[in-house]
């Protein structure tokens, strides 16, 4: 069972795909979000969430303070679930337009979103970015996705990149420079900022 862990969503269960897709633990997701509050990450951030899935990694985000989300799944089934799980998660901040965050399921590849993201703005958008993509993607995809993305996210954010432990660190950009690696199990957390 995936839920939301904390916020104004908190203990929602969240739909899955029924395949596809590898939902990130609860442990995981716990320890991304402590992450991300002592880095004063969570209220007001813009979030984009990459190869998202069922959306709990921005959902997650997006009950805990985040204004503005964007899930990118480019799987059709996975869309749909992560569509259906926004509006659960959006549900539960009642009638208050004015508190629920900004929360929009992009059914693209990320290539082609992060290509359309460059073209229509010259400044950084993204206070946070969760890439997650399946373990069966290439390490040079996921190369090419950061160097997309580097001149993507603002001063004082961060990126995280969710593989298996048995995949190398990432190649980063020049751009962005790494500041954190944690295991938890099968999974491994790398983090980075925008290079100086």
């Amino acid at each position: 069972m995936t839920r939301i862990i904390a916020g104004a969503a908190g203990s929602l269960r969240l739909d899955v795909p029924k395949s596809g897709t590898r939902p990130t633990s609860d442990r995981v997701r716990e320890a991304v979000f402590s992450t991300l509050t002592s880095w004063d990450l969570i209220d007001d951030v813009r979030v984009l969430d990459l190869y998202a899935g069922s959306g709990a990694l921005g959902l997650e985000a997006a009950s805990r303070g985040a204004a503005s989300i964007a899930l990118v799944e480019k799987h059709p089934q996975a869309a749909e679930v992560a569509k259906r799980n926004t509006r659960t998660v959006l549900g539960a901040f009642g009638r208050s337009s004015a508190e629920a965050p900004r929360i929009e399921v992009v059914r693209q590849s990320v290539q082609t979103f992060l290509a359309a993201e460059r073209e229509r703005s010259v400044a950084p958008q993204w206070d946070v970015v969760m890439i997650d993509p399946p373990y069966d993607h290439s390490e040079a995809e996921i190369a090419e996705v950061l160097e997309m993305l580097a001149p993507m996210v603002a001063d004082g954010g961060a990126v995280l990149v969710e593989r298996s432990t048995r995949s190398p660190e990432p190649t980063w950009p020049a751009g962005l420079q790494p500041v954190r690696e944690k295991r938890y199990g099968e999974t491994a957390l790398w983090w980075a900022e925008p290079a100086e």
